[in-house]
């Protein structure tokens, strides 16, 4: 049997009034060094979004995930970001912000499959 691995992950939220501080989870940031994974995954209830009010802009909460997912993957795509090691990706993603899209505190497990936890942890979290 092979041994669990150490992975990091945050809950993406959405803050649609900031000073409020309500929010609603949106996704997820996961990390695992020993397997190479850097991923996030949304699943945006634009209903349940909405009885927060219509003060937030799905386009642009969309775009926002987007550059997530850009930085996840690395590359061009994602500029001088996207140069960074996964490690540290993680780490600018999930710093504390002010913003409408924040990350909660950084959680820790163990897992075998770093692709199936992600999911695991969707469906728990924000379904």
């Amino acid at each position: 049997m092979r041994d669990k691995d150490l992975f990091e992950y945050a809950v993406v939220r959405v803050l649609p009034r900031v000073e409020r501080e309500e929010f609603l989870n949106v996704g997820l940031v996961l990390y695992c060094a020993p397997q190479e994974f850097l991923q996030t995954a949304f699943e945006l209830n634009e209903a349940r979004l909405r009885t927060f009010g219509d003060e937030v802009s799905i386009t642009e909460l969309q775009e926002q995930l987007r550059a997530f997912e850009q930085v996840c993957a690395g590359g061009k795509d994602a500029e001088q970001l996207g140069d960074l090691p996964r490690g540290e990706r993680f780490r600018w993603l999930t710093a504390p912000r002010s913003t409408v899209v924040q990350t909660s505190p950084v959680h820790t497990g163990l897992c075998i499959d770093a692709r199936e936890t992600l999911q695991h942890l969707l469906a728990q979290l924000v379904r």
